[in-house]
């Protein structure tokens, strides 16, 4: 089910306001889309090729899992959706972290993108957090 979202500048260029959800979403997805540039850039070699189709399946994902998730239909559902995102985030900072210690590409390559990762991590490790130990509505 997709949701109205509101575009991020009207025709006259000003920015509208945007819902951290909204924001998120965007963040998720120029994560993705970083990711499949770092995946192209990986070693024609058997190794690289299956680090960079493991990389492309996690780091990709949670983008549209987030989206599922903001249109869940239960607390329980929109938990379990946000714990996949959290978990395909997770297994996306080991690949980085093995390309970086087997030194596949260049070290300025992955500083910003190991950074962005954690700052994603912290986000969703929260929300799982709030939600399962907060109140029982969801806002």
């Amino acid at each position: 089910m997709k949701k109205n979202r509101k575009p991020a500048s009207d025709q006259s260029g000003e920015h509208s306001k945007r819902s951290f959800a909204d924001e998120l979403e965007d963040r998720l997805i120029d994560f993705a889309v970083r990711i499949i540039k770092l995946s192209t850039r990986l070693p024609k070699t058997p190794a690289g090729r299956h680090i960079a189709g493991q990389i492309l399946r996690c780091g990709t994902s949670p983008a549209p899992n987030y989206g599922e998730a903001r249109g869940a239909e239960s607390r329980a559902d929109f938990v379990h959706k946000i714990r996949v995102v959290f978990k395909e985030l997770n297994e996306t900072l080991v690949w980085l972290r093995i390309i970086e210690r087997r030194r596949l590409l260049p070290a300025g390559l992955l500083v910003d993108i190991i950074q962005e990762n954690g700052h994603l991590c912290k986000i969703f490790g929260a929300t799982l957090r709030t939600t399962r130990d907060g109140p029982s509505n969801l806002k």
